[in-house]
């Protein structure tokens, strides 16, 4: 505990300095808490980098691999130490994420499945045309079979008259289609370790705001790098301060970790987590699968 109360230290020490990027060989925007901690890499709101040779944090917490490095080859089901923050970006110490829950191999054809599962599924389908029996119109022939050189016809509400049934046209029905459960955890897996590796998934310890104001929010948001659209994933129940907050917001959505889907997760550039949230989730998928 003493080596993660150091870490920490440092962490807080450069929170300041961390948010002025250092320009480095390559081109590319190094925060200084990079100089402070040369073997421990951590940007603002995303996973920490750290080699497991090292003593800042506890061996337990680490896997016997380096957990991240820029060249790090992805989906090897490694353990990940992420940074815990809030709205205000204080360090509220580390969490460890599940290797088989955020870091599986990118496969773009289980999203695929994944994401025409859901859209399908939620399809109304209330479409409805009516047929000859349905549409409203006189049952009596037009006029008599021969002798007035027109076509034959025996009523007026076929579907080659104006007003007359639609044929072969869609009814009523669900269009919905099947998807095997394994595929469909696999699919939020893939999505999941997809925002972690571009370091877009942020872990809070809570999601508490001290009012109801959209401005607060609207700030909270501007802190953060190159985003767009915001996904905040809470574990149970939403706070009542927090819904009033973004409900005017139509880049800041809010769901419980229950609701949590492929297609949500693909809208939003970036997805905040709780640690209660990450808990459900990592619990869920690890749940053995009811046929």
């Amino acid at each position: 505990m003493r080596a993660l109360a150091y870490a920490a230290s440092l962490l807080r020490r450069g929170a300041a300095a961390a948010c002025t990027p250092q320009l480095v060989a390559g081109g590319r925007d190094v925060p200084l808490l990079a100089k402070i901690l040369p073997n421990v890499y951590c940007n603002r709101y995303s996973t920490l980098l750290a080699p497991a040779n090292e003593a800042l944090i506890p061996p337990e917490l680490l896997s016997s691999k380096t957990v991240w490095t820029p060249d790090r080859e992805l989906g090897q089901y490694e353990d990940l130490v992420a940074r815990v923050t809030n709205f205000h970006n204080e360090d509220k110490g580390f969490m460890v994420l599940d290797g088989d829950v955020f870091d599986v191999p990118i496969r773009k054809d289980i999203v695929h499945r994944v994401v025409r599962w859901q859209l399908a599924k939620r399809q109304q389908g209330t479409h409805s045309t009516k047929t000859i029996s349905e549409v409203s119109g006189t049952g009596r022939k037009p006029y008599k079979q021969k002798g007035t050189g027109r076509a034959r016809h025996g009523t007026l509400r076929g579907c080659q008259f104006r007003g007359g049934a639609t044929m072969h046209g869609p009814k009523p029905r669900s269009h919905a289609h099947k998807l095997q459960k394994k595929v469909r955890r696999l699919g939020l897996k893939i999505a999941l370790s997809a925002r972690t590796a571009e370091g877009k998934l942020c872990i809070f310890e809570d999601l508490e705001v001290p009012s109801h104001k959209t401005k607060n929010i609207v700030q909270y948001i501007k802190q953060m790098d190159d985003t767009k659209k915001v996904l905040l994933v809470d574990g149970g129940d939403i706070d009542k301060k927090l819904k009033l907050a973004t409900q005017n917001l139509h880049y800041v959505n809010v769901i419980p970790s229950i609701g949590l889907n492929v297609y949500s997760i693909l809208q939003h550039d970036t997805i905040v987590m709780t640690r209660d949230a990450i808990n459900r989730i990592v619990e869920r998928m690890h749940t053995p699968i009811s046929h």
